[in-house]
Formats: C-alpha cells, sequence, structure tokens
C-alpha cells in the first residue's frame, strides 16, 4: 500500500513538473473553470480544451544564462483548443537555452461545441485581449522577473500567430510588444499597421494548407507600407502546426532565423 502511495506521489508529482502552474492574466474575474487537457484518437498531442481563466506562465533560464530578453508565447488550435507542448511549453524551454525567459499564455478559447461564426469572433476578441494583457503584465513586473521592459516580444502559431500579429497592430504604450513573430498565422481581418509598430518576423512553409503561407504575405506588405520593419521566410516543406518538432524539413530550421532575427534586432547578443 505504502508503494502504490509512493507511485501516485511521483506520478503526482511528475506531473507536475510537466504542466507548471500559471497565475491568472485577469485576477478579478471569476469564470468557471472549465479547462481540460486531452490527446486525440491518432496521436499523443495534448491539447488543453475549454480555457476560461486565461493564464501567464514564466519559465526562466538556468542561473547565470538570462540576457534579459523575454518572449511571450501563444500556442495555436483553431480558437477551440491550444496545443500546449509543441507551440507552448517545448518553445519556452528552447528559449530557455538560448537565455530568453519565456511566458507561456493560455488565452481564452472557445467551449467545447461552440462553432458558430459569431462564436470565432468572440474568441479572437478574447484572445486578443489576453495576449495584450500579458504583455502588460510583464513589462509591469518587469524588474522582479528580471526582464528587460524594453526587450518583450510575443511568438504565436497560428491561431496564435493570429494573436501575435494583432498585438503588432492593435497596441497601446503599455501593451507594445517590442518586437513579434508569427509563425504560419491565421489571417488577419486587418491591415490597419500603425508606424510605430514593432519589427515582425513571419515563417511558414509553402504546403501548409491549412493557414497557407500566402496568409503572411498581406501582413508583410502592410508591415512594409506603414515603413515597419519585418522579415519573411516561406520555405518549401514541413506543412502546418511543426511548432518545435522535428520531421526533416526545412521547417526544422525555423528557430535558427528566428533567433538570427532577434540577433539582428540586437535582442539577443551575437
Amino acid at each position: 500500500m505504502a508503494g502504490v502511495r509512493l507511485l501516485a506521489l511521483l506520478f503526482a508529482a511528475s506531473a507536475f513538473a510537466a504542466d507548471p502552474v500559471g497565475f491568472p492574466i485577469w485576477p478579478n474575474e471569476n469564470q468557471p473553470d472549465k479547462e481540460s487537457i486531452q490527446t486525440g484518437p491518432k496521436d499523443d498531442i495534448r491539447r488543453v480544451n475549454n480555457v476560461t481563466r486565461p493564464t501567464i506562465t514564466p519559465f526562466f533560464p538556468p542561473a547565470g544564462k538570462a540576457n534579459g530578453a523575454s518572449v511571450i508565447v501563444l500556442p495555436g488550435g483553431g480558437w477551440r483548443i491550444l496545443a500546449i507542448d509543441k507551440e507552448g511549453y517545448d518553445v519556452a524551454r528552447w528559449l530557455n537555452t538560448i537565455g530568453v525567459t519565456a511566458f507561456v499564455v493560455k488565452y481564452r478559447v472557445m467551449e467545447t461545441g461552440k462553432t458558430t461564426p459569431q462564436d470565432v469572433l468572440e474568441a479572437k476578441r478574447k484572445g486578443a485581449e489576453d495576449a495584450l494583457e500579458a504583455v502588460r503584465i510583464v513589462r509591469t513586473r518587469a524588474k522582479e522577473w528580471n526582464v528587460d521592459p524594453k526587450r518583450i516580444g510575443v511568438v504565436g502559431f497560428s491561431a496564435g500567430g493570429y494573436h501575435a500579429a494583432m498585438t503588432a497592430m492593435k497596441f497601446n504604450a503599455e501593451n507594445r510588444p517590442d518586437f513579434v513573430a508569427c509563425i504560419y498565422p491565421a489571417v488577419t481581418e486587418t491591415l490597419d499597421v500603425p508606424s510605430n509598430a514593432p519589427p515582425v518576423f513571419f515563417f511558414a512553409a509553402d504546403d501548409d494548407r491549412l493557414t497557407p503561407a500566402g496568409n503572411s504575405v498581406p501582413l508583410y506588405l502592410a508591415m512594409k507600407k506603414a515603413k515597419v520593419s519585418a522579415e519573411m521566410h516561406i520555405v518549401t516543406k514541413g506543412g502546418h502546426g511543426f511548432g518545435m518538432v522535428k520531421s526533416g524539413n526545412p521547417t526544422d530550421f525555423w528557430t535558427d532565423r528566428y533567433a538570427e532575427w532577434m540577433k539582428g534586432l540586437k535582442v539577443l547578443s551575437q
């Protein structure tokens, strides 16, 4: 019996280590917690469902490695789920290896069963609010977390890429990110880029059939029209949703291009 209890404790500890507990983005809200994690019938990808209480979870580099830069990570999932590992926690852990403090955001998504266009629009609105508030929180607590308030970035994937793009266009003085990356982003309804928008990085695969690489082109051109710095990469193969998964395709190297871009911005040292 004692052995069973020990195994249970070890399992609980490992689960806690794999899923660090975040803190609420909107602490004064009192929505019922409906969040759950499921895996698909044909894969072992963990999907976070029914996020009603959005959170932000810090990931800190090893002692002595942090360089002061930080990035807010927005996983994708079509505004229905969040691919929390390959587009969230795994991204954060990689950022830590290059000295960047990371903050994974579980932004609000549609409740399971909701599918109408209005449900999608509502999820987009709420998710964008959560992403911008995450930027404000990190800047407000920059000293506490030992990050530079002028080197706060955002990276988003698919639906998270949509939200990343929105943070580059719909910001105010408190929640403006300093640099933004949109990885195979979903198309945005607006191309209204202000002249003081942050630099933006785009990366997508030409064979992506879910959020085509062409989604990035109007955004890139709008950035250039507004005289905002932007860099775009479209590689031949890799499909959609690759995140941090290695597949032997050119998409395996998106992190290299992203790190090089951050070095070019002086976000990272050469």
